[in-house]
């Protein structure tokens, strides 16, 4: 993955069995660099529940500072997901791909170097800007290239990246944090190394063809395609485009709106609980009777990435409705049998717990999935940016108010309204979740009245 990708034309005496061999790695080499940038995500938002008593300590923060240091990443992403995807639909994937993270690596070295709280909230605040953007940059361009038979486990590898991530983050911070070798300002930097890597490799990364041939630059997008795409993708990308003008109004006309609705409504139902409880997964646990809430917040963890691994693995044999709608009610149960039994013994509370992280990571896979294929090209960018954008906000609703939640009205009551998000993701998602498996993009995007 280190070397550059190349940008030489195919020649017409390259064998089928070459070319297709070319596109592999191409394809390998791309899922790669967008599956860095998760991981970046999920690294910076992993550390920073196990490290919050030592900066509210250091710091001396107040609940609301807490909360808002606590979702200021989130707060970012929703800033960045709509503007760093109106810059792709704009001026192209290629050129954004690259600038968001170098605006990320500039504010996680800024992390070592902070001293109040406003200065590590902005910061983080403008590294979950350069997130939100690469969320609407790197999804709809490995979108576009992917073949449509493996198009779906791709994306969803993402998202397993992304957990991996948030779990070698946690777990480096739990690490470090029981070792005492280290203080929260090096816990929070070490996304720098990472960031750095990815940055290098993303130098050289081609413009998305399908983008190039809605901007009607024809000849270059052919070029590309014939040279990154497979000849199914290639016909493909000659389907007729939409007479129809469309912008960001489009994502709320009458053939995009279900769309919209299902897309933003999934994303925060799964995203919603899972940061209320992942955030602050050591207190929960403590607050429940659980001495070692560090230990089992790893636990938690690595049961995501578990469920996140089963979601690739039958993501192209079972389609995405039957992985998308069950977890929901699952994650529902789960929830409530703690908020409703955890008195009785600890067994249920762990048992539980770990059910919702296997099942609430098995559906939130395909948050990395659905985004990028069911809105088209001309407005794919501003429409995952979009949903990226409404399910922070409930993202950082959940953990900005769960300190506040548990304080006033109990960890059971907290923990009941999450199961009524997970509740109410599942009934929307029985109703206007699509089945994509194997359509081609322009098939899986087309508008739905």
């Amino acid at each position: 993955m280190s070397k550059a990708f190349s940008h030489t034309v195919a020649t017409p005496d390259v064998s089928a069995a070459s070319l297709a061999g070319k596109q592999r790695r191409f394809i390998a080499k791309l899922t790669g660099v967008i599956s860095g940038g998760m991981f970046i995500d999920g690294f910076i938002l992993g550390c920073i529940g196990i490290v919050m008593p030592a900066i509210t300590q250091d710091l001396q923060l107040s609940l609301m500072w807490q909360g808002l240091i606590g979702a200021s990443a989130l707060i970012g992403i929703f800033i960045g997901g709509p503007l760093g995807g109106w810059l792709a639909d704009r001026v192209g994937r290629r050129p954004m791909f690259t600038v968001d993270l170098a605006v990320f690596l500039a504010g996680s070295a800024a992390q070592f170097f902070v001293t109040e709280a406003w200065q590590l909230f902005a910061v983080r605040v403008l590294m979950g800007v350069a997130i939100g953007a690469d969320y609407s940059i790197g999804w709809p361009l490995l979108a576009e290239f992917a073949p449509a038979r493996m198009r779906g486990k791709l994306l969803a590898m993402i998202e397993v990246v992304w957990y991996v991530g948030y779990l070698v983050s946690y777990a480096a911070g739990w690490a470090l944090t029981v070792s005492a070798t280290a203080g929260w300002h090096v816990i929070l930097g070490l996304s720098t190394v990472p960031s750095a890597i990815v940055f290098l490799l993303r130098l050289g990364t081609p413009e998305s063809p399908r983008w190039l041939m809605s901007k009607g630059r024809v000849t270059e997008a052919n070029a590309l395609a014939s040279q990154y795409m497979g000849y199914e993708e290639q016909r493909d990308l000659q389907s007729p485009a939409s007479r129809e003008k469309l912008g960001f109004r489009s994502l709320f006309s009458p053939g995009y709106l279900k769309t919209t609705i299902f897309v933003s409504v999934f994303w925060v139902c799964n995203v919603t609980p899972y940061f209320a409880i992942g955030a602050f997964a050591p207190i929960v646990l403590e607050k429940l009777g659980l001495k070692e809430g560090l230990t089992g917040g790893l636990v938690l963890n690595a049961f995501a990435v578990l469920g996140t691994i089963v979601a690739v693995a039958f993501i192209e044999r079972v389609g995405r409705r039957k992985l998308a709608i069950p977890p929901f009610f699952i994650s529902t149960v789960a929830l409530t049998s703690v908020a409703v039994f955890a008195h009785v013994s600890s067994a249920i509370i762990l048992v539980s717990f770990f059910t919702f992280s296997l099942f609430n990571a098995v559906s939130t896979t395909l948050t990395g999935v659905y985004p990028g294929e069911v809105f088209p090209t001309e407005i794919r960018g501003v429409g995952v940016g979009f949903a990226t954008a409404v399910s922070r906000v409930g993202a950082a609703m959940g953990t900005f108010l769960l300190p506040v939640a548990i304080g006033s009205l109990g960890i059971g009551a907290a923990l009941l309204i999450a199961a009524a998000i997970s509740l109410v993701g599942g009934i929307v998602s029985f109703v206007l979740a699509p089945e994509t498996k194997g359509k081609l993009l322009s098939e899986a995007s087309a508008p739905r009245v």
